[in-house]
């Protein structure tokens, strides 16, 4: 039987807003050769879904249909832009966080310089990068009610950012916002376009120095980051789930030092199981199964964490609405074993197991694109699956309006006073500052 599903059609209604907005904006040419490169990568998806999503069955969804449908699409399509939001809207059609088509990389990025952030049901402007268009037109506690005509939602807000974002690039973007103090209006948001090489030579000293520097960019960006109070406490804000057991053996043993620890998890997507399993064996005196894992592959055992009992003081997560995957499952072990207290907003719901596959075309100069296919899906030890639902927080702290405009940390400021601490929400919104990515 085929599932109906209104996520598609959301996906749907969404591109061809985003498109009208793509094509009225910039008529990128688009010949037979990326056409045909196009159908490539369309074929290249499918036999990797084919082969390695973990339901056979599709989730009900007739795929050979859908893809069918999608080749005559590309055949007939008018842009780049077009053919991108063709091949990922069949993934899309899965309904599935972790199942999704990733674009080649353009030579041309578009830094807008500005964060919006789901907050409850609401979305708000968090961020603000100064000398871009977008300082002179937004500010923090900004609350976001349309972008591109679309209302931002719990369930459509990353899809958002990733048809305007990566898939259409769009040239400009429009947001209606509401003011702090209630003033209503529309903003037209011109990115800073950051114009890079067509083809990158590692044997040309000038690239490899450049992609060395990116790279060291991208390192100090999510780099581990911690602040310690006294004996008291330890705040850990952990960007992704990305340390080899050596370091978070470190980490750990580091906070053994203090009576509590407090892991920020807020905007952490996740990351790797095996330092997933190492963080919760790190603070569990005994062993935990983290979830159960069903798929095609024969033999899918549960993830595991084996006790390490490193830190055994008082723990306190912190998690946000893009608290995803990895950062969720830590979180919701934290509740279901009763190791500690979770603060903060629902995270992301947005949890499957999933491997990356990339593919390529070209022989002398080639471009890269892949898929994420979800290989496993995970319920937890009380029978439920966090995906679409996320993990409710012990105590629900929303940042107000207010909060934001101030660069208050109401979340953080909580989590220290069960600390014993006193930290009020304006010293705790300084501890760690937003750092935009240098240039």
């Amino acid at each position: 039987m085929t599932r109906s599903c209104k996520a598609p059609l959301a996906f749907a209604a969404i591109v061809a807003a985003g498109l009208l907005c793509w094509t009225a904006r910039a008529q990128a040419p688009f010949d037979k050769l990326q056409r045909d490169q196009a159908r490539a990568m369309l074929k290249d998806v499918h036999d990797a879904l084919k082969k390695n999503y973990f339901d056979p069955d599709f989730r009900g969804v007739d795929i050979e249909s859908r893809f069918k449908v999608a080749d005559a699409q590309l055949a007939k399509a008018n842009s780049l832009g077009e053919a991108f939001t063709t091949i990922a809207g069949v993934l899309n059609e899965l309904h599935d966080s972790h199942t999704f088509f990733l674009p080649p990389s353009r030579n041309v990025h578009r830094e807008y310089g500005f964060v919006q952030q789901m907050i409850g049901d609401r979305c708000f402007i968090t961020a603000v990068r100064p000398n871009r268009d977008a300082s002179e037109k937004l500010a923090l506690g900004d609350e976001v009610f349309a972008w591109e005509g679309n209302e931002p939602t719990r369930d459509n807000f990353k899809t958002l950012g990733y048809i305007f974002n990566t898939l259409l690039s769009l040239q400009k973007t429009t947001l209606r916002i509401r003011t702090p103090n209630g003033e209503e209006r529309q903003v037209e948001l011109t990115p800073k376009v950051i114009q890079e090489k067509k083809v990158l030579d590692i044997h040309n000293d000038n690239d490899l120095w450049k992609m060395i520097r990116d790279e060291e960019n991208v390192e100090h960006e999510y780099r581990q980051r911690t602040v310690e109070r006294g004996d008291a406490l330890m705040v850990w804000k952990m960007p992704e789930f990305d340390l080899s057991d050596d370091e978070a053996d470190r980490y750990l043993k580091q906070a053994r030092k203090y009576s509590t620890l407090v892991m920020d998890l807020r905007g952490n997507p996740g990351g790797l199981v095996k330092t997933l399993e190492r963080m919760v064996g790190g603070v569990m005196d005994h062993n935990v199964t983290i979830a159960s894992r069903t798929g095609r592959r024969p033999g899918l055992k549960p993830t595991l964490a084996k006790s390490l009992g490193t830190y055994p003081g008082k723990l306190i997560v912190l998690i946000d609405s893009r608290s995803a995957s990895a950062a969720e499952l830590f979180a919701r072990v934290v509740q279901l074993e009763h190791r500690g207290i979770v603060l903060g907003d629902r995270s992301a719901g947005a949890v499957m197991e999933s491997r990356r596959y990339e593919f390529h075309q070209g022989v002398n100069t080639q471009f890269f694109y892949g898929a994420s296919i979800t290989d496993a899906d995970l319920t937890m030890s009380d029978g439920k699956s966090l995906e679409r639902a996320g993990v409710k927080p012990d105590e629900t702290i929303l940042p107000t309006s207010a909060d934001l405009a101030a660069g208050r940390d109401p979340v953080l400021a909580r989590a220290a006073e069960m600390a014993g601490v006193g930290l009020d929400a304006a010293a705790a919104g300084k501890l760690f500052p937003i750092e935009w990515r240098k240039e």
